[in-house]
């Protein structure tokens, strides 16, 4: 089945502002995030792309609008599942503020039993996206061969759920995962199980490309690296 390339958004205006921006409208790549945006296409240059898919919100599209014009052949589809979560009344707050909410240690600890007021479970927003990945699979695949790759452009929290499903962990253990602004997680699934291939790679992706396959064996796993300090909702805004 196809490889995807999820890319999470470049650095935000909510992310250096210390916000949790969840659905907000408005929030735009700051200066750093148009850059890490621009250099996207170079990364992604020696990857055949059967298709883009983003999430709705701006700053996804606003990461991806340099890959498309470096790629006219391919166009934006917009997926609501992979949509940011729905923080609901948590949304437009200072993350330092909403450490101090009870809530906060379930989202650290338990995050599968986590609903923000509001807004939606953690366990929601997973299942709708792991339903969104699985049925553009098969959408690709049908369309471009088993081989295909595709992006999808989404937010740090689905990216890690994302993650989380295709190592067979149970989301309370979700937090262990980080991704960078505009880096690439890709993930490669087979008939019998999803490969891990990168997690939050912010640098060349050339050895992603496709290879002629002559023994028939499956790609091996690549190592996953976390972090050390308390997960941030939403995804943070990566290094300085």
């Amino acid at each position: 089945m196809p490889t995807l390339i999820l890319v999470r958004h470049g650095r935000s205006t909510a992310n250096t502002a210390g916000v949790l921006a969840g659905r907000t409208p408005g929030v735009a790549l700051d200066e750093r995030g148009t850059a890490q945006a621009a250099a996207l296409p170079g990364r992604l240059a020696a990857l055949p792309l059967a298709a883009v898919v983003t999430s709705p919100l701006q700053r996804c599209r606003e990461t991806l609008r340099p890959l498309l014009d470096a790629r006219p052949d391919l166009v934006a589809h917009t997926e609501e599942r992979i949509n940011e979560c729905d923080y609901g009344d948590w949304s437009g707050r200072k993350l330092a503020e909403l450490a101090d909410e009870p809530l906060m240690s379930v989202v650290q600890r338990h995050p599968s039993a986590a609903a923000f007021p509001g807004g939606e479970s953690l366990r929601a927003m997973q299942a709708r996206a792991v339903d969104a990945v699985r049925d553009w699979n098969a959408r690709i695949e049908s369309g471009h061969g088993d081989d295909a790759a595709y992006v999808m452009c989404s937010h740090g929290d689905v990216i890690k759920a994302l993650v989380a499903d295709a190592l067979g962990m149970h989301l309370d253990l979700f937090q262990r995962i980080h991704v960078d602004p505009c880096s690439v997680t890709a993930i490669r699934y087979t008939r019998l199980r999803p490969f891990l291939l990168r997690l939050g790679d912010t640098g060349d992706l050339a050895s992603l490309a496709p290879r002629e396959r002559t023994d028939g064996a499956e790609p091996a796993a690549h190592p996953a690296t976390g972090t050390e300090v308390d997960a941030e909702v939403g995804g943070g805004a990566g290094a300085p």
